[in-house]
This record gives structure tokens, sequence and C-alpha cells, in this order.
């Protein structure tokens, strides 16, 4: 970017609980850089300040602070001028998002964040992707644990595959060491995930408008499994219904248009530990789905999200001791051909005969990986814009960063990405 910026990062929304752990994670992270905290609340910013410095015992009074609110556009546009890029930890994202990002268009900023929100991620991708590219800005979504590890894995496996995939099934399951504590959910991410369902009815119409063009058969089909399942290693396991799929089905389609490449199919799956927990989120699940239908029970899910969480949600976070002995694994399960056709037109006559099975690990993954992921993405785009396709856009993770060393870098700050077995079928 040739423009001069006072600072190279500001972390946006920085008082809240993802954007404290942000700043936490960024006093490593961004050490080498001039970066600075926003939000609409001096004091509390200032808080929040001292509060991860001392966490991190190290004095942060130094850091600069930007007044900027979502409900005054001036104070965002100026808030993006004095940045290279926006960390924005602001959401829900379908409520707070827009503004950040017309903002940024407007001083040529990029922005990364967050979000899980389908409805949100392929509607911004509509409305600005053009706008973006005309104006050299990459918008980066889904930079968190929605969807870095689903999608980046994805470009692992296929990396790590030497032939063609046909097909991805990954398997999801976080863990926790002792007993687990009630509240290990913060009330951000559960109203996060009531406005993405309660407005899913809205993600068919921009999906009609967004991709208008129809993506090429490939076959054999990826058949969905039961919705109560056994993974591979033996887990119970449910569809996942976060955006993963939707986020690598997206990355997919730009590679397919962009490069020409043979799209992959894909499904996302969560692993419990036993059946007893699995029926338990079910049931949570269930009563979820009912009361999200309407917007009564949207605001008693708001209003109440211990109750109907069962305990699982609260306003305070997890403590630091339950993020600390909480880790995720993703499994990957990928199928295809060891030979590569000579036209990419063509299609394969003969079932897949080759399987590689992958996973990507980390710990706190809610509030730590994603922190560690969310600033990566952001140093990427500031260090390595020559390798991200074209000049901008609003791109997925693995779009974006599929030719950095986005996964190099998230292996050296906690991440693993690892090939398990690799066989001939």
């Amino acid at each position: 970017m040739s423009v001069a910026r006072k600072l190279d990062v500001i972390i946006f929304g920085a008082t809240g609980f993802t954007g404290k752990y942000t700043v936490f994670e960024g006093i490593k992270l961004l050490a080498d850089m001039n970066w600075g905290v926003a939000g609409r609340n001096r004091s509390k910013l200032e808080e929040t300040l001292a509060e991860m410095g001392q966490k991190a015992n190290t004095d942060l009074s130094h850091i600069p602070i930007v007044m900027a609110d979502v409900g005054d556009r001036k104070s965002l546009v100026q808030m993006a001028r004095d940045c290279s890029v926006v960390v924005n930890c602001c959401g829900p994202y379908r409520l707070f998002g827009e503004p950040v990002i017309q903002a940024c268009l407007e001083a040529g900023t990029h922005h990364v964040d967050v979000s899980g929100e389908p409805q949100f991620l392929e509607g911004m991708q509509l409305k600005y992707h053009e706008e973006a590219k005309a104006k050299g800005v990459y918008l980066i979504s889904a930079c968190g644990f929605d969807s870095i590890p689903a999608d980046m894995g994805t470009v692992f496996l296929e990396q790590q595959f030497d032939g063609v995939v046909n097909s991805v099934e990954s398997h999801v399951m976080t863990r926790m060491k002792g007993h687990r504590e009630l509240g290990s959910i913060h009330y951000g991410t559960w109203a996060s995930a009531v406005h993405a369902i309660a407005n899913m009815k809205e993600v068919g119409k921009i999906r009609r408008e967004l991709f208008k063009t129809k993506m090429p058969e490939v076959t054999p089909k990826l058949k969905e499994r039961p919705v109560l399942h056994k993974s591979s290693g033996n887990k119970w396991s449910l569809p996942f219904m976060g955006a993963d799929r939707s986020c690598v089905l997206r990355t997919q389609r730009f590679l397919y248009e962009t490069e020409g490449k043979r799209p992959l199919q894909m499904r996302a799956y969560i692993s419990f530990g036993g059946l007893v927990e699995v029926m338990a989120v079910s049931f949570i699940g269930a009563i979820f789905w009912l009361l999200v239908k309407t917007s009564v029970g949207q605001n008693l899910l708001l209003n109440y999200p211990r109750l109907f969480s069962l305990g699982l949600v609260s306003h305070e976070g997890p403590s630091d001791k339950a993020m600390k002995n909480t880790s995720f694994t993703m499994y990957f399960e990928g199928r295809g051909w060891e030979e590569k056709l000579a036209d990419s037109g063509d299609s394969y006559t003969y079932p897949p005969n080759k399987v590689i099975r992958t996973k990507v690990t980390g710990t706190n993954p809610g509030y730590g990986a994603t922190c560690v992921a969310l600033l990566v993405s952001a140093k990427t785009i500031l260090k390595e814009a020559d390798k991200m396709p074209g000049n901008g856009g609003f791109l997925t993770p693995g779009a974006a960063f599929g030719k950095t060393s986005l996964i190099s870098e998230l292996c050296k700050n906690g991440f693993t990405f690892e090939v398990i077995s690799k066989a001939k079928l």
C-alpha cells in the first residue's frame, strides 16, 4: 500500500472478550510492528491495556488509543486511515460488521475478522468484492476458529496429496483437561450464532445472486453421513453447523474460477467424547432451533443464554484456566486419484485410488487460537501481499493465503498441521 500510515495494525473492538485476548496475543505477534487499539470508550481501552499488560508482565501504556464507534462513520474512516490493516473484533458482525468494511474501503485499508456468520460472509462478498478488487483492498473474514483450521487444513491436505483430491470430510473435536467448567462459551459467540441461524433464509437468496454460474459436476459424489454417526476415530459425531463447509466451498469456487482447478467436495462434522455429551448437545441444539425461528424465541435466547445453554454460556466467558486446558483437533480424510488428468475438463473413469488423513491441532480454539490466527492473517497481508491473488477482494482465508506462508507461521505459534497417513485404495 503506497499511502503512509501511522500504524500497521489497529485492533478494533479491543475491549470485548475476543478483542482483549487479541491484544494479549498481539503483545508477542505484533512486537515488530506499530499497532494500536480502538473502540468507543477510552477508559475501557486503557483498562484493557493495563489488564492484558499485567497478564503478560508488559507495559502497554505506550500503545496508541484510537476512538472509533460503529455508529459514527467519520470516526471509523479516520481509524481506517490511521492503519494498514484493521483487525475487527466487534461482533456480532451481522449487526456491526458492514460499517467497518465500508470505512476500510473508503480509506483503502485491509480488513480481517473472525466472523462465522454465513449471511454476513456471503452478503459482504456479494456487495463489496468487486469494489475491493478495484481499490486493491483485501477484506478477509473467517480468520479464526471459524474457519482457519477447516479452510487452511483443506489447503494443506491438497498440498500434501500429490494427485487430485475429489472429496474431503472433516471432524472437529475439543477437549478440556479436568472437569468441564460452566460458562465456558462467551455470550458474544452465542449471540453471533443466534443472529446467524435466525437469518439463514437470507443465505439462499444471497447465494443465487453471488453464484450465478453453476460449478461443474464432479464424481463420485460425496454422500452426507447420517445425522448421528461414528467417525473413523470411533467418536460419536453430528453435522457441524458452523461456516466451515461454506467457507471451504467458496475457496474451491474461487480457485475454479481463477485457476481452472477441479473443485473438491467437502462435508464438515463435529465429534464428541461420548454419547451422553452428544445427547446433551442435541438437546440444546433442538431447543435452540425451535426458539431461533421466532423473534420472541430469539430474545429469550439472547436474554437468558445461561438457561438455554444449560450453563455453558456466560457474559463473563471462560476462565484463564479453562482456556488453557482446552484444545482442539480437526481430522481430515481426503480421497482422490494419484494420477492427474491431462485436461482439467476431463472426468475420471475409475473410482478414487488414494486416501490421505491429516489433522490440525491447537489450544484454546475460541479465544486463543482464534486470536493468533486473526493476527497472523493480518501480518501475512502486510508481509506477503505479492503472494496473494490479484490486488484485493472479499476472500476466504484459503483463497487469500493458500500460496503464502500462513500455515508455517501458524505452526510457529501453537498450531500443528500434520499428515497422519497416506494409502492406496
